[in-house]
């Protein structure tokens, strides 16, 4: 074999061996750049990522960006942490605020109410009660409906039997059904599902109260169904209904008929209860046909959700 041939051997292993090193130090370097971005993802998560960790002069220019990125998202979740407490005193301040005043106004109104008075005045003094309630019910409906909207309120689904606190909340308004002359029939059946107890009864009860303020005549039934996966709590009642173009809009904030504008209510009771089923991985659906009464179907999951 002549030099020339040696020569051309040498310099082809020489490439060989090269290009294997290259290779293995590339994979290197990407192993090791895969190991920083995963450690940059791993601190964002956990909420403890900062810039300074990292030295550019190292880095690729995808971690460069990869970094500028989470630290732009980390600053971004810092503002509207501090956006989020400064809504929650907010609200805070308001309902301390107002909770005071609308408690003495409605105290000395039932105070003036117990004197002998002419009926113009007395008529006066129910109406200002009447105002006075209603008000308390909107500023609190509204605190509510602005926790919820910006997670100030956290839900705490779990597993329980549901007929307990179908049963205390449909005794809570079996006075004032009954003051309509109308039956509330509980045909609820023990059932294990998954739900926050506090804010699921919030949520029937807004439809319950709704079921009674809106029926006249007739009957409110509750029962329960168990399916697969949902479990559904019916509230049916013999009321107005609603018409087919109305269904889709009964969830919307404020929004109320045209023919319950003398009940009273703001319209928000139903977008609450929609909220807080969403909430806790529910959802609620109507069925109902104009002056044959209504049914709101709960759906709640059966199992936590994995």
């Amino acid at each position: 074999m002549d030099k020339i041939s040696i020569l051309c051997i040498a310099i082809a292993a020489a490439c060989v061996t090269g290009s294997i090193l290259f290779v293995i130090f590339q994979n290197r370097k990407q192993r090791q750049i895969t190991e920083r971005l995963r450690r940059m993802l791993e601190a964002a998560q956990a909420g403890r990522f900062s810039e300074s960790g990292f030295d550019e002069s190292v880095c690729s220019a995808l971690e460069s960006e990869m970094a500028d990125y989470l630290n732009a998202s980390e600053k971004s979740m810092k503002a509207a942490a501090a956006e989020k407490e400064k809504i929650k005193t907010l609200i805070a301040d308001i309902s301390h605020q107002t909770k005071t005043p609308i408690a003495n106004l409605l105290l000395y109104t039932q105070l003036l109410a117990e004197r002998e008075t002419d009926p113009d005045t007395e008529e006066s003094l129910t109406a200002i009660q009447k105002q006075a309630e209603k008000l308390n019910f909107l500023i609190g409906s509204l605190i509510k409906m602005s926790r919820l909207e910006t997670g100030i309120i956290t839900l705490y689904p779990r597993e329980q039997d549901i007929r307990e606190m179908l049963s205390e909340t449909i005794a809570s308004y079996r006075e004032k059904a009954e003051r309509k002359g109308l039956e509330l029939k509980d045909l609820s059946e023990p059932v294990r599902v998954c739900f926050d107890r506090k804010w699921t009864a919030e949520a029937i009860g807004n439809i319950l109260d709704n079921a009674v303020k809106y029926t006249d005549r007739g009957s409110i039934t509750v029962r329960t169904k168990q399916y697969e996966l949902f479990t559904a709590v019916e509230v049916e009642d013999t009321g107005r209904g609603l018409g087919e173009e109305e269904i889709p809009l009964v969830f919307q904030r404020f929004r109320r008929g045209e023919e319950t504008q003398d009940q009273d209510g703001v319209g928000i009771g139903l977008y609450l209860a929609r909220e807080i089923l969403a909430g806790e991985g529910g959802y609620i659906r109507i069925s109902s046909e104009k002056g044959r009464g209504s049914v709101f179907s709960v759906f709640l999951p059966n199992k936590t959700p994995l």
